[in-house]
């Protein structure tokens, strides 16, 4: 099996990195907090003292850092010219189009091949290996990363050249996050026209009005299957993340000249919620408790 090295050992990267070992790969990881790496050992990896150390030689390396500066500084101080060029580089951190374009390049200046491929699913389904990754880069350096990509998710999907995984995560996330707000707006428009939550759920979820975010994750409590919002909003995915992503996307849509009226919309709603009203550690579905504040009490 492969030696691979995996820098960033968060909520989504820890059992990601714990995946690879369950598989038989030989994993070495890094990362700045002392209390993920020793997860990470826990879980079988071998702890590295820094990135540059994890990388050596390796055969793959696997990256889930939080923002396009810190793949950056990773792969520029870390990385290039310390791993071995025949190692196949996978960034799984959601970062922007350009920053994933302009590394891929650098990286293969530099005799590499790198991929870009964000992930979907969220910390549960790191932890069971099922996640959808969204892959950006050439066909031969994705068919190299394919194998690897398997071992922690259940969907692989080649969306096209460098930058392309990160273009599919934020417009995949844009639409989450704008569903998710029409969902909540209209569940509380139900009740407060005398509907029954989960009466109006089973109606709506048969009808031309179902999405992702009502039928598999319904933002009111004790409606549908379980979710966060059985759990007073917590675990999932947290608003301050959704709010990064549509802020990505928001700088991929003017970029390119893109109309996103919708986009930007859900954008200041979750600045509001999360930095103006301290939801940030919520679940992106606790948007519900802004739109009607009678919701926070039940």
């Amino acid at each position: 099996m492969a030696r691979i090295a995996f820098i960033g050992l968060g909520n989504m990267g820890g059992g990601m990195a714990a995946n690879l070992v369950k598989a038989g790969h030989e994993v070495t990881a890094f990362d700045l907090s002392e209390a993920a790496l020793a997860k990470a050992g826990d879980n079988g990896c071998a702890r590295a003292s820094s990135a540059a150390e994890a990388v050596e030689n390796a055969e793959a390396v696997v990256t889930m850092l939080p923002a396009g500066e810190h793949v950056r500084e990773v792969y520029e101080s870390s990385v290039l010219g310390h791993a071995l060029t025949t190692a196949i580089l996978i960034d799984c951190s959601t970062i922007d189009v350009a920053t994933a374009r302009e590394e891929t390049q650098k990286a293969d200046a530099a005799g590499y091949r790198m991929v870009d491929a964000p992930v979907s699913g969220g910390i549960a389904a790191a932890d069971a290996g099922t996640l959808t990754f969204m892959v950006g880069g050439s066909g031969e350096a994705f068919e190299r990363a394919r194998p690897i990509l398997e071992k922690m998710g259940k969907t692989v999907i080649h969306a096209g050249g460098a930058g392309s995984g990160q273009a599919a995560k934020i417009c995949n996330n844009m639409l989450l996050g704008a569903s998710m707000v029409a969902t909540c707006e209209t569940m509380v428009l139900a009740q407060k026209l005398g509907l029954d939550p989960q009466t109006f759920f089973d109606i709506a979820s048969r009808a031309s009005g179902q999405c992702w975010s009502l039928t598999s994750y319904c933002p009111v409590p004790g409606v549908g299957p379980a979710t966060p919002a059985d759990r007073d909003y917590e675990g999932g995915f947290a608003a301050a993340l959704m709010l990064k992503d549509l802020r990505l996307a928001m700088e991929a849509a003017r970029s390119v000249d893109s109309y996103t009226p919708m986009g930007s919309a859900a954008e200041e709603l979750y600045t509001r919620f999360a930095e103006g009203l301290g939801g940030s550690g919520k679940d992106f579905s606790a948007i519900i408790r802004m739109i009607d504040d009678s919701w926070i009490a039940r």
